[in-house]
């Protein structure tokens, strides 16, 4: 007999493994083998989870020590919240959720200084039944927001059967109106027509802005964290200022099964629908209520380039630099194989490229734990091939003087201590033929204001442009 406990959503931090009791988790201690019943169980949990789990990119497993059988979860670069399949009923009773390991109220202001160009993304699976109090609301208004903008952007205007009074005859004359109300009055250039006119869908754009009014009053509610929630308030009155002024629409089932069926309708198009249906039905993103949770994801990876990036945009800024990123599809350099090959790397596309006259400076970011865990052989091998890809990366340069950077993430209260102690940047000096080139490790605040950390790597730029 199985009766798993109240708690079914296992919670882990990204890049991190953790091992939870199987008997525990499957409730399998009444059985007259608790072990044994939970091994059994716990390997169907793993086969039936193992494609919902890579959605996260997290790997399931099951260890026996001799006397206890544990549930390994390991998670990587992803964090998120997608529903697993139970064993014992078969359906998605169970949940999974990874957290950032550095705090929400941190990622919160680095995603408005961003820009929202990496933010959480809904996942088209079926909804967590679990609450998980660990996400902020604001997640969840940033998620349809994004989508929301997305949706203004591809609304397309249509032909609707308008009733209007002309000057002249257009469409079709509704004479009897025109004898009775107009034409004995003298009114003889007021002509009541009924015609066709391309005009925008007033009912989608009446539930679009039903929607951001209801985002608006949840963010009110969360000016408590942060100077960003003004930010995202901002953008959602940007919106409604977009939409105009026309009237509420609280869209019904039939409603939506109407705009669903549209020619032409592109994802972005559907996704906004879904965006407007989430908050019509009051859905939450796992975590915040007891309904039902729309599952989610982000990639840690591609928010630690981002911040990078916006970090490097500043110090660019504040020393004359051209800047490039890899996001934008504008570092990439091609790699000519003489007899061709489909199976091996085709490019070099380095995370973000500085360049000024006669100096280079490429970054490249890793989110990865590694600052002040050198000691560790794992870490070194890892940061070995780290440093093997930012040397390639310098090799494209073709300036004098390069400056090879490796970014890795660190708690907000670390890398000032860091500072402090001047040990936020290490440097070394590689003198190859005629070119120098230098080589910096570079600790990055994860929730610090941008400025602050742009300004230490302006100040690295500045010494290096002046000695070139």
């Amino acid at each position: 007999m199985a009766t798993p406990l109240a708690d079914i959503c296992l919670k882990i931090d990204d890049n991190s493994t953790e091992t939870r009791s199987a008997v525990e988790f499957f409730g399998t201690k009444r059985a007259n083998d608790p072990s044994q019943l939970a091994a059994r169980l716990g390997d169907q949990f793993i086969k039936q989870n193992r494609r919902l789990a890579d959605v996260l990119g997290v790997a399931l497993g099951l260890e026996y020590d001799g006397r206890n059988v544990q549930l390994r979860v390991t998670s990587s670069n992803q964090v998120g919240a997608v529903p697993l399949v139970s064993p014992v009923t078969a359906r998605n009773d169970f949940g999974l959720l990874v957290k950032p390991r550095f705090a929400w109220d941190g990622i919160g202001p680095m995603l408005s200084r961003m820009g929202w160009r990496v933010a959480p993304a809904p996942l088209k699976l079926p909804l967590l039944k679990r609450s998980e109090r660990q996400v902020p609301r604001w997640v969840l208004a940033s998620m349809i927001l994004t989508r929301v903008a997305a949706l203004l952007e591809t609304l397309d205007r249509r032909f609707e059967l308008v009733d209007d009074v002309r000057p002249a005859p257009r469409g079709t004359v509704q004479w009897g109106r025109y004898a009775t109300e107009h034409l004995s009055r003298a009114q003889f250039l007021s002509v009541p027509c009924r015609f066709p006119d391309l005009r925008d869908d007033h009912l989608l754009l009446g539930a679009i802005r039903h929607t951001l009014q209801l985002q608006l009053q949840a963010l009110e509610g969360q000016r408590g964290h942060g100077a960003f929630i003004l930010r995202l308030i901002e953008w959602a009155q940007q919106l409604l200022q977009r939409v105009g002024r026309v009237p509420i629409h609280i869209p019904s089932s039939s409603s939506f099964a109407l705009w669903q069926q549209r020619p032409l309708r592109s994802d972005a198009f559907l996704d906004g629908l879904q965006a407007i249906e989430w908050t019509v039905d009051e859905r939450m993103l796992a975590g915040l209520s007891d309904l039902e949770g729309v599952p989610w994801r982000m990639p840690m990876d591609q928010f630690f380039e981002s911040w990078v990036e916006t970090v490097g945009g500043m110090a660019a800024r504040a020393t004359g630099g051209m800047i490039r990123s890899a996001r934008q599809r504008q570092t990439t350099h091609a790699i000519q194989w003489q007899h061709g090959s489909s199976r091996t790397q085709q490019s070099l596309m380095p995370d973000l490229w500085l360049e000024w006259p006669g100096t280079t400076l490429v970054i490249d970011a890793k989110y990865k734990a590694h600052w002040d865990r050198f000691e560790l052989e794992h870490v070194r091998e890892e940061h070995r091939h780290d440093l093997h890809q930012v040397l390639a990366y310098a090799a494209l340069a073709s300036t004098p003087r390069v400056i090879a950077c490796l970014a890795y993430p660190c708690p907000a209260d670390e890398w000032s201590s860091l500072r402090a102690r001047g040990r936020h940047l290490r440097q070394a000096e590689i003198f190859v033929a005629n070119r120098r080139l230098s080589l910096v490790l570079m600790a990055m605040p994860m929730s610090a204001d941008a400025e602050d950390v742009a300004g230490p790597l302006a100040a690295l730029i500045r010494d290096h442009l002046a000695a070139a």
